[in-house]
């Protein structure tokens, strides 16, 4: 008696189970650069969010920036993030979706991965407090020491109201709460090299977002920026845009370290 069989044989299911596999070699990195380019939106969403919070501090403050901070507990309420935290009631706006490791070594490590419990590196700051966004330090208005000596520096924007805002950085990526970059700093030898005293562009010169960080600037604007592309900014009032590790300075490509050598130049 003869009967139909309509049962898969063994061949036919290995060679399903091999086209399901290449398909999934094949779709899985394209869904990995799908997942990191939502990051990527998430992040910029956070900066502009964050914008809008500094630009509604400025309105209240004849547009001056906070105060700067020199250590002692006093003046804790001048870091950008206690100054912006009544604007806004989101202290996870202070994280990038990319930055997923907690680093209290101001970016040993992963430094395009991590972010800084700000309350257990160095205890200024309420509990909880966390950020993976610096600063341009060169923005704040006065230093706040001890609440008794306050000073001004020259070289500082101190208030919005300038010429050339959209290509003042004010609120980027970063492993460390903000940063003083200067236009001869040297860019990191290595990917995760810890940032030197001498050389703070390192604190924004992190490979995040494959060879960009999110940032938004004086005018309020939001924008990817190469890493490269950080030594052409305006930082502070004197910053020359002709220094050493730009085109206008005298650059090229071969002149960046290794690993930066692949990313777009400027």
């Amino acid at each position: 008696m003869n009967r139909n069989c309509k049962a898969f044989t063994l061949v036919e299911l290995l060679v399903v189970i091999a086209i399901i596999a290449l398909l999934m070699s094949i779709l899985m990195p394209a869904l990995s650069k799908v997942r990191k380019q939502a990051k990527v939106i998430v992040c910029q969403s956070n900066l502009k969010q964050l914008g809008t919070c500094f630009q509604m501090y400025l309105g209240d403050n004849q547009g001056h920036f906070q105060e700067g901070f020199m250590g002692d507990k006093s003046c804790q309420s001048h870091w950008w993030l206690e100054a912006l935290r009544t604007y806004h009631n989101n202290d996870d706006l202070c994280l990038c979706p990319m930055a997923t490791k907690l680093s209290c070594a101001e970016g040993l490590g992963d430094v395009g991965r991590t972010f800084v419990a700000w309350s257990d590196c160095g205890g200024f700051l309420p509990e909880g407090t966390h950020g993976s966004y610096g600063v341009n330090g060169w923005l704040e208005d006065r230093q706040c020491d001890n609440g008794d000596n306050m000073w001004m520096d020259p070289l500082r924007w101190r208030t919005v109201n300038v010429r050339g805002a959209n290509n003042i950085p004010m609120l980027l990526d970063a492993p460390w709460i903000d940063g003083w970059p200067r236009s001869h700093d040297d860019p990191p030898q290595y990917s995760d090299e810890h940032y030197s005293a001498n050389s703070q562009m390192g604190r924004f010169c992190i490979n995040r977002h494959n060879g960009y960080i999110n940032g938004v600037f004086l005018d309020f604007t939001i924008r990817k920026v190469g890493l490269k592309e950080l030594w052409t900014f305006k930082w502070y009032r004197t910053y020359k845009l002709d220094g050493p590790w730009t085109p206008a300075g005298g650059v090229s490509p071969a002149d960046w370290p290794e690993w930066m050598q692949m990313f777009k130049d400027y």
